[in-house]
């Protein structure tokens, strides 16, 4: 059987810059409509407090999710014949929206639209969407596992791309997580050691499966059908911080790896305060009292949400050894973990070969 290993990676960063002092203008209300008291410069500290974002990235207004997700494929693609790709799986949530017009578009997928943009003439390569929430880059990782260890595919891209400042309500406080970006990355089957060790994933739908969704504008005077994103930022965080750090020891187990062996934890990044509770959790269950202050990288501070987009991202800056002096060398465990809207957790286990 194969081993699946990662064997190029890429990414689209926008480049405009968007600091919280951005929001200091924005009329902000809350869920039952009430334009909160507060000034905003206490509501953009208290979100700073809790999230760590100090700034976000967004793209340009030319631009949509097929753009950077190609340039993110682009990137990942650097030496790679693209006409043996067996799959092009686009993680993504709400399609090409355009400035000003917040109807999703993603017929034909992104997949599809990405494809065409490389100008890949073979048919046999499949290109296709998941919407599966913030976990949708991982899960795609998880899928193209499972193609390459069956023998199915030899080589998939898979590619996370979002562009949430569009869909975010601007008089919803939670506006100032959000951002855009995209991450691809190349997998392909190998003989050498290492690679992809296991993975787990669960959805919890019974109470939970609209904590993050789509809603009308929080300011009641705003008119017009649109939807936004909304979520239950603390039910979220309590439900994290309880599956999170389980679903990350299951795969650890599965794969007969000991949290000790690893080297670093890509975590999808929402909340600063979030992850650091979910990897203090992670460590409680195995008994372990201190943590690496190197273990877990983070981006959030200066990328803000970007969703699908943020671990691929992380992974490309930190392979490229453009992430804050964090470094991987050959046989180091990698754990990849992210929560999000389905309510949906995943968890990949990863050895550098």
């Amino acid at each position: 059987m194969p081993n699946s290993i990662i064997t190029s990676t890429g990414c689209c960063i926008p480049s405009e810059i968007i600091s919280n002092t951005h929001f200091l203008e924005n009329e902000f209300y809350g869920a039952d409509g009430v334009r909160l008291e507060k000034p905003n410069p206490e509501i953009i500290e208290k979100l700073y407090n809790i999230t760590g974002i100090r700034e976000r990235r967004y793209v340009k207004d030319e631009l949509n999710t097929t753009d950077i997700a190609t340039e993110a494929a682009v990137q990942a693609l650097k030496g790679i014949d693209k006409e043996g790709l067996d799959y092009i799986i686009v993680a993504q949530n709400f399609g090409d929206v355009q400035t000003g017009n917040l109807r999703t578009d993603m017929v034909p997928t992104i997949a599809s639209r990405v494809k065409h943009r490389l100008q890949i003439k073979n048919p046999y390569t499949v290109a296709y969407d998941i919407p599966f929430g913030c976990p949708g880059w991982l899960q795609g990782m998880i899928m193209a596992d499972y193609y390459i260890k069956s023998g199915d595919a030899k080589r998939v891209l898979v590619i996370g791309a979002e562009i949430l400042s569009r869909v975010s309500d601007p008089h919803d406080v939670d506006r100032m997580i959000y951002a855009d970006g995209a991450g691809a990355t190349v997998l392909e089957a190998s003989d050498e050691n290492g690679g992809m060790l296991a993975h787990v994933t669960r959805t919890d739908t019974v109470n939970k499966a609209w904590m993050l969704r789509l809603g009308r504008s929080y300011n009641p005077n705003r008119t017009g059908d649109e939807l936004f994103i909304k979520m239950d930022g603390h039910d979220i965080y309590r439900h994290a911080l309880k599956t999170v750090p389980l679903v990350v020891k299951q795969a650890l187990d599965k794969a007969g790896i000991g949290l000790g062996d690893v080297r670093k934890l890509l975590m999808h990044q929402a909340n600063a305060k979030m992850d650091d509770a979910i990897l203090a959790r992670l460590f409680q269950l195995y008994g372990v009292e201190t943590i690496p202050k190197d273990i877990m990288p983070m981006i959030i501070h200066w990328a803000g949400n970007s969703s699908v987009a943020t671990i691929p991202t992380m992974l490309d800056l930190l392979l490229k050894k453009q992430l804050d002096g964090h470094r991987l060398s050959s046989g180091d465990v990698v754990v990849f973990a992210s929560v999000g809207a389905g309510m949906n957790i995943n968890a990949m286990v990863y050895r550098m070969p």
